[in-house]
């Protein structure tokens, strides 16, 4: 089982940054994906960003350029550097493990509020 606490969440101005961590209870160097996603009101969860164990990254169109995902494999945690907010980045953002196959393991979530 693995546990994951999101943190960094808060009130920023449009413009501004965020760095948002996720702290895993085990090893994350073995776990394929580490991912983060969002979810904005009345809207589905969305991907934003994913790291493999390699360092491969992808982005969501709508971040590419103003997220950054990192992972540091010995303190078992993920990042995400946060710029140039703007207010349709108001959402929880969530923290996902996944084994590439069928395990996924989520945290409870951090709030970002983007205000103009």
């Amino acid at each position: 089982q693995v546990q994951l606490v999101e943190s960094g969440g808060g009130l920023v101005q449009s413009g501004g940054s965020l760095r948002l961590s996720c702290a895993a209870s085990v090893s994350i160097f073995s776990i394929n994906y580490m991912r983060w996603y969002r979810q904005a009101p009345g809207k589905q969860r969305e991907l934003v960003a994913a790291i493999s164990p390699g360092g491969s990254i992808s982005y969501d169109d709508s971040v590419k350029s103003r997220f950054t995902i990192s992972r540091d494999n010995a303190k078992n945690m993920v990042f995400l550097q946060m710029n140039a907010l703007k207010l349709e980045d108001t959402a929880v953002y969530y923290c996902n493990a996944w084994d590439g196959r069928s395990t996924s393991y989520w945290g409870q979530g951090t709030q970002v509020t983007v205000s103009s």
